[in-house]
């Protein structure tokens, strides 16, 4: 059964930082293109950031680009996203996402297997 579970969400002020990790299990982890996530209340779920399997190659969203990181541990099974310079627009649920083999991007429907999500709030 895949697992995908998210932590290292809460309350942090404007300016701040936070690092999100999600653990995965049950799946081939460096097979899988990792994204995440986020949406915000009575908004669509939308694209944050990717990583390729083998973790050469990112792609971000133009609202956190220059802000956030991705990036991966394969022997852990774990993606991250780090988070900078934070905004009061950055509050959210951030979820994490697996994607087979060369599948993945911005899409959600190119994503199998989803986290539950962490909160993030940001407080101005």
């Amino acid at each position: 059964q895949v697992q995908l579970v998210e932590s290292g969400g809460g309350l942090v002020q404007a300016g701040g930082s936070r690092r999100l990790s999600c653990a995965a299990s049950g799946l081939t982890f460096s097979m899988y293109v990792m994204g995440w996530f986020r949406q915000a209340p009575a908004k669509v779920r939308e694209f944050v950031a990717t990583i390729t399997a083998s973790g050469g190659s990112t792609y971000y969203a133009d609202s956190v680009k220059g802000r956030f990181t991705i990036s991966r541990d394969n022997t852990k099974k774990t993606v991250y996203l780090q988070m900078n310079s934070l905004k009061p627009e950055d509050t959210a649920v951030y979820y994490c996402a697996a994607a087979f083999g060369g599948s993945g991007g911005t899409s959600t429907n190119n994503y199998n297997y989803w986290g539950q999500g962490t909160e993030v709030t940001v407080s101005s």
